[in-house]
């Protein structure tokens, strides 16, 4: 990519999207076409070809995704596979027919075998069945990589795409529902932590409930397994804390991202990770200690774990002279800090 290229990042405003313009923006680059889901509705054919025609982007980060962890995945299937299959068909279609001169999807840690071996290879692609919680957004995931290769293979086109691992960082979304398991953990254990200390007005105001009384927000805490219990607050969580998952930091996805299109990168597509791991127990432990929750952890067994590991090889970006730099302790204190503000 050279500094006066026109480049479009879909999905600007979420948080891989905003972590990738903040690093082009850092390197200099400042031909940026950025448009929300309001001004460019990604699952219109006709809005999303007419935008491609008419500002002939020279590269494309597609980010733009429905996403969410294992309670939104399980319960919204139909609009997990439907929405990414199309945002991803018409951006990917649009960028071949506009001959951009690079396009970069966005996939998924998910996209691999349930039981796959461990650490997980790009070779392992299609090798097994799917973890069925969250099979419909792998199956998106897997035809947007496919999409691209056919691209590549028939047309030439200069499409790739990246596999990151679990990721965090600012702008991620702490929807208690519908989040991924580190938000979600910061969040619970950041409301739970307020109670401890009688709190109520903060915990009515993380809630969106400064109009209600405390007996309201109480509920809401009850049903997200935030509880009292002879004075003391506990929290409940999925599963038995036994999955292992690996997390890395969005601005370190970022630069690999931006580092893979100024590289010219020619493969398929390369997995993004850290290259470690730990168990969620661990982790919530981690969080736990971070936030400053002093209560107990209950393990609801009855929930599903989802896939027991998740550990990808990252040796092929790390060979090409890619490192991550922001550990998991550091990154969360970051996020943290910032999300207690605001």
């Amino acid at each position: 990519m050279n500094k006066s290229d026109k480049i479009y990042v879909a999905g600007y405003r979420g948080m891989v999207g905003s972590a990738i313009v903040r690093r082009l923006e850092q390197e200099g680059y400042n031909r940026l076409i950025l448009r929300s889901s309001s001004e460019l509705d990604l699952r219109d054919q006709s809005a999303v070809s007419d935008f491609f025609e008419r500002e002939r982007p020279d590269y494309v980060f597609l980010a733009a995704a429905k996403v969410g962890g294992i309670v939104a995945n399980n319960t919204y299937r139909a609009d997990f596979l439907y929405d990414n299959l199309i945002i991803q068909s018409n951006v990917i279609h649009a960028a071949h027919r506009t001959k951009v001169k690079g396009l970069q999807f966005m996939g998924s840690s998910c996209i691999y075998p349930k039981l796959a071996d461990q650490p997980l290879k790009e070779e392992y692609l299609l090798t097994g069945s799917l973890e069925p919680t969250n099979e419909p957004y792998a199956v998106a995931k897997i035809a947007g990589i496919k999409l691209c290769d056919a691209y590549k293979s028939q047309y030439g086109d200069n499409f790739h795409s990246v596999m990151p691992t679990n990721l965090y960082g600012p702008n991620d979304n702490y929807d208690l529902e519908k989040s991924h398991v580190l938000p979600a953990l910061i969040r619970k254990f950041y409301l739970a932590q307020m109670w401890e200390e009688g709190n109520e007005i903060g915990i009515l105001k993380n809630l969106e409930l400064e109009k209600y009384s405390f007996d309201r927000a109480e509920e809401a805490l009850n049903k997200h397994g935030i509880f009292k219990e002879s004075e003391s607050v506990r929290v409940k969580l999925w599963g038995t804390g036994s999955p292992k998952r690996e997390f890395l930091h969005v601005d370190d996805l970022a630069k690999a991202c931006v580092f893979l299109m100024e590289e010219n990168y020619k493969g398929s597509f390369v997995n993004l990770g850290s290259g470690e791991d730990l168990d969620i127990k661990s982790l919530a432990d981690l969080v736990k200690s971070i936030v400053g929750f002093n209560g107990e952890v209950d393990w609801d067994s009855s929930k599903p774990d989802g896939t027991p590991r998740k550990l990808m090889d990252v040796s092929k970006i790390k060979a090409m002279g890619w490192a991550p730099e922001i550990d998991l302790r550091q990154g969360i204190s970051s996020v943290f800090k910032e999300y207690s503000r605001s």
